[in-house]
């Protein structure tokens, strides 16, 4: 089976295309399930701050859980920013794990802002409401090097990055037949 590990910033598309790509996946007889990083935050993980040293713990616990996904010959679809490279390279050593980068540029981030977010860590230094640690504007994001999959998500349609996905993943696992 297969675990596939998205990483890109907030706002990317990571989960809509978690989302998508299950439904189609199911759709067509296979098990999936999806570890979102957002779902597990307020969950096992909810003890954990935005440190390096927690965020790679986060990203961790998101992995076992995905990994008994996978015992149980299910694709696990893992939505989690995933900012550090040489974690993504850590998880990979795994050979049922594959790494799809969701590249959206920064400013289509900012315009798009689902939630918020950008808009709250965009703000002065000085202000109360300001997010500290933001991954992509005041904390790292190390574009990936090594990335099985890149959907470039503000060029690409929702639908277009979800039918690539969708065939990527059948074409893993036909080569794990």
């Amino acid at each position: 089976m297969i675990l596939i590990q998205f990483t890109g910033l907030s706002g990317s598309g990571k989960t809509t295309l978690a989302q998508n790509v299950r439904h189609l996946l199911i759709e067509n007889g296979y098990k999936a399930e999806i570890v979102d990083g957002d779902v597990y935050r307020k969950t096992i993980c909810k003890d954990l701050g935005f440190s390096k040293e927690d965020r790679c713990e986060n990203v961790r616990r998101l992995f076992n859980v995905g990994r008994n996904f996978v015992a149980e010959d299910t694709i696990t679809l893992m939505s989690v920013i995933n900012p550090y490279e040489s974690l993504r390279n850590e998880l990979r050593t795994h050979e049922f794990v594959r790494t799809v980068f969701l590249d959206c540029s920064i400013n289509n981030l900012i315009k798009r802002d689902p939630k918020g977010l950008y808009k709250k860590a965009l703000l002065p230094e000085d202000d109360l409401n300001r997010i500290k640690n933001f991954t992509g504007i005041s904390d790292v994001f190390e574009t990936p090097e090594k990335a099985d999959l890149v959907l470039k998500t503000d060029l690409e349609t929702v639908s277009f990055s979800t039918n690539k996905l969708y065939d990527f993943i059948i074409d893993n696992l036909k080569k794990e037949l």
